[in-house]
Order: C-alpha cells, then structure tokens, then sequence
C-alpha cells in the first residue's frame, strides 16, 4: 500500500548557497534527512570547495549533515527521518521560480582551527557581561543615605568629576585609591542630608563638584608657596567646586567631617569671596544647617544600613547635643588663621541654631506637621473659630523666622512685666 505523502507528485526546489542557484526535485514525502542528503550530492562541489582539504562523501552525510543549515521559510529543516518539511505545502508548479531553500554551510577546516584556539581573556562573555551588568543595579540601588535621602530635584551638583590615573600624571605612589571610589565619596557628599537640606535652604545649583588634583593643580601649589593650605575652591561662585578628596601622602582619602565641612565652606564662597565677618556669619549658619539636620534626624527613626546618619556622617552624637558650642569651638581655630574670633559673630549664630532647634520642636510636637496646619483660631461670621492653614507650603527658614519673631514678643513681654514690677 501506497503511502499518502509518497504518492503526490514531484516539483522543483531551489538550493541556493552562496548566491548560485541548484533546482532539485522534491515531493510532499521528502523527509529532511533525505533532503540534506540531496543537498550533499547536488551542491556537493561547492560544498566541498567551502570544507576545503577535508573530502566530503555520501557516505558520511550522516555527520557532515550537522555542518550545513537548510532554511524554508525563515525555519530550519532539521536533518531527522520523521521529518516532512513540504507535507501540506501548496506548491504551485505554474510559478515561473521554483521556491528557495537557503543552504548555509560551515568550513570543517574553520571549526578545527576555532576549537583549538584560547579564549581572547580581554574580551567579555555573555556570563561575564550579565554579571557586571548586575553588580551595576545592586551597587545604584546602595545609596549612602537611603533611598529617600537624594539630591534635590532643582538645587543640586549637576555633575560630579573625580581625578582619573591619567590626571596625576606620574603618579607618588600607586596606593592612591582608584576614581571610581573617588566618584562614590564624591556622591556620598552630593547626597548627604545635611548637604542636601542647605542646597534646598539657600536654591543653591553647582554645575560641578570635582575633586582636586593634589599633583598637578596649579591653585594649590600656588596656595602652599605662601604658606596656605588648600583643601578646595569656588570658581565663578558655584559655577564649579573642588574639594582635596586625599591625603598629602595620597594613601587614602581625607576625614569625611572633613570633606563636608570643607564643602560648606565653598558653598559659602557663593556669596562672599573673601574671609570677613559677613562671609564667616554666612558659613557658620550653614553648618548649623548641616548639623541640626543630622541632629533631627539621629532622634528620628531614620536607620540607613544600622546606623543613624550622623554616624555615617563620622559626627560626634554628643557633641550634637549643643550645636551652639560646637560651632564656636569649630570657629575659634579657622577665624583666628585670619586673624578674627567667633565672639564677633556668635549673636547670629545663636540667633539661627534657636530657629532651627524651634523648628524641629515644632515638627515633634503632636497634631503638628512641617508645612502643614497651624491651629491658629480665626473667627467666622456667626463667630465660631475655625483652624486656618496659614503655614501651608511655607519654606523650613520662613517657619523659622515665625518663631523667632514669637520669641522676640514673647521676650518683649517679659522685660515688659519685670519693669512694671
């Protein structure tokens, strides 16, 4: 008994390899292992031409069948018996073109050579890639301060710039920490909260925080010729900052309280080029800024990585405890190279560690939310009270210079009752 696919009749195919044309005839039972078999036979020469020295028989088209790749319609015709790749097919033998089968071949020669060779080792694999392309996400994901701890969306370092190997030129010594750890303390500064809270304070935008080249900067040497010691600069206030990232030995990077005090003192360079008392009283409530925002947040049940941010911040928590005193004594040594004392400036000083410490009683005081209602009463028309939102969308500074001037009435008061008496 006839088989159904066996009886259809033939029609032409068209094995194209390497842009020559070879018509077979074919039919509806053609498996296609048959059809690599026809395809050894009828292309055999060219085949052979592409395998090289290696001779290509009919008898070892079961094996050389692996070595090429027929393709009918964008799928791959396997080299297997139970296979029928035109079963079904309409074949239209009208048709001026016969259809196409695509014969790719590989060089035996080729394979051999490729097999024998070592992996290139500066060149990436598909394992190597994925898992660099993975530690990348895990190490964004690793923020310093938290996930909610980032950079303002409008006040903010546009960009950051550490020195490269190429940089330093001749290089000191070759234990000098790489870039790459420069450009994360210089994101770990970009991203410190008390960082952050004075760039949205003050709507500060530097265009780029880098990091001192301590070989080659002209600046500093020029500095150091005169007896200074330069551990950053403003240039065209705020336009670029540049902060000495490493030791003068240039085994490690300097003191992280260091490096943010010293970022602040550029920041205060914005307004004020030179070390005066306005530039000074500017720089102090800076770093008040900076310290009661850590001082907030270390009694607060913020926790980044186990530990609070003054932590992190390399800051004395007890010292926190009387911002005042510590910015004083910070004064004494910094004012005094310039030949000034922080007494001249400690009313303003003091004046701005009250607001802040009066706004952060504000915020931990029950039913209060920064920015949010002031149960202030106002009368209505028939005479009710009614809560008011007078503070809505007011900034950090203006809540403080709210309860400034309360204190100041408050005072005022005060004096008044004791002289009456």
């Amino acid at each position: 008994m006839e088989c159904d696919c066996c009886s259809q009749s033939f029609f032409e195919v068209n094995l194209s390899y390497k842009g020559k044309s070879n018509i077979v005839r074919v039919s509806a039972g053609t498996t296609g292992f048959a059809l690599h078999q026809i395809t050894l036979t009828t292309v055999f020469d060219v085949i052979q031409n592409g395998f090289g020295e290696k001779e290509v028989s009919i008898a070892e088209s079961s094996s050389t069948a692996e070595l090429i790749k027929l393709l009918f319609k964008g799928k791959r015709i396997p080299a297997q018996p139970d296979k029928f790749p035109f079963k079904g097919q309409a074949i239209d033998n009208n048709k001026k073109k016969p259809p196409k089968i695509m014969v790719m071949a590989t060089n035996v020669t080729a394979i051999e050579e490729l097999s024998q060779k070592r992996s290139d080792p500066t060149i990436r694999g598909f394992d190597q890639e994925k898992n660099i392309i993975e530690k990348r996400k895990t190490a964004a994901s690793e923020k310093y301060w938290g996930d909610a701890m980032v950079q303002h969306k409008d006040y903010k370092f546009c960009r950051l710039k550490a020195c490269t190997d190429h940089s330093f030129g001749h290089r000191l010594t070759e234990s000098t920490p790489h870039a790459f750890h420069a450009m994360k303390l210089l994101e770990k500064l970009s991203t410190d909260p008390g960082i952050v809270a004075i760039m949205k304070e003050r709507e500060l935008v530097v265009g780029t925080l880098g990091e001192i080249d301590p070989i080659d900067d002209r600046i500093m040497q020029k500095a150091e010729s005169h007896g200074g010691c330069l551990l950053g600069y403003n240039t065209n206030r705020g336009l670029r900052i540049d902060i000495k990232l490493r030791t003068d030995d240039l085994s490690s990077f300097r003191q992280y309280p260091e490096l943010a005090a010293t970022l602040i003192h550029e920041l205060s360079h914005n307004w004020v080029s030179d070390h005066n008392l306005l530039f000074w009283t500017n720089y102090a409530q800076m770093r008040a800024e900076y310290l009661c925002t850590h001082a907030r947040l270390r009694k607060s049940a913020v926790i980044v990585r186990g530990n609070k941010t003054a932590v992190l911040a390399g800051l004395n928590e007890h010292a926190l405890e009387n911002t005042y005193e510590l910015i004083m004594n910070e004064l004494v040594r910094e004012m005094g190279q310039h030949g000034l004392h922080p007494s001249m400036i400690a009313g303003p000083i003091r004046q701005r560690v009250q607001e802040l410490e009066e706004t952060r009683r504000m915020e931990n005081q029950e039913g209060y939310r920064l920015g949010g209602l002031s149960m202030q009463p106002k009368l209505g028309n028939e005479g009710n009270t009614a809560c008011v939102n007078v503070t809505e969308g007011m900034s950090a500074r203006e809540l403080a210079l709210i309860a400034a001037e309360r204190r100041a009435r408050d005072q005022e008061k005060r004096e008044k009752k004791n002289t009456n008496k």
